[in-house]
């Protein structure tokens, strides 16, 4: 592993332990050369996934389109970094156990979609907002409405 500060290849692990529900092992690692402390984190991959882009183009899966696309939806809201870690882990567990080499961007955005359903309805609107294009305010009282949103809002007042 790489020192992130001087370069050196020469690093040693100091601790290892499980994180995010034991699917990831976390490395506190130090560099022999400038003796910089710093942590990696290592994942299963199961196999390759490549995305069919709606364009046609196929790219490599990249977990971090996902966390990023995913936090900037639940910007402000009341969700744990714990949370959105087991939300996109489940996603890439799903698509990697899935039996599938590639898979249509359309399913990586509904899978999303169904998990931020889950956890905060106000992410999976925003985040609906951006992979359904939205282009006016109605665009959203009828997401809404077809979601029956506004059946569990009322629920929940009650």
């Amino acid at each position: 592993m790489r020192c992130p500060f001087c370069g050196a290849e020469a690093t040693a692990v100091k601790d290892s332990r499980p994180a995010e529900d034991n699917t990831v092992v976390r490395r506190r690692r130090q560099c022999e050369r400038c003796t910089a402390r710093f942590t990696t984190f290592e994942r299963v991959q199961l196999r390759e996934v490549n995305v069919i882009k709606r364009d046609g183009k196929r790219v490599a899966f990249d977990r971090e389109k996902v966390v990023r696309s995913v936090k900037i939806a639940l910007r402000k809201r009341p969700v744990e970094p714990e949370q959105l870690d087991q939300l996109v882990s489940g996603i890439v567990r799903k698509l990697e156990s899935g039996g599938e080499t590639e898979v249509e961007s359309a399913r990586i955005g509904e899978l999303v979609m169904s998990a931020l359903r889950e956890i905060d309805p106000v992410g999976y609107v925003r985040y609906a907002s951006v992979y359904k294009d939205f282009s006016n305010p109605s665009d959203f009282a009828q997401f809404i409405e077809n979601a029956k949103f506004i059946d569990e809002i009322e629920e929940g007042d009650a």
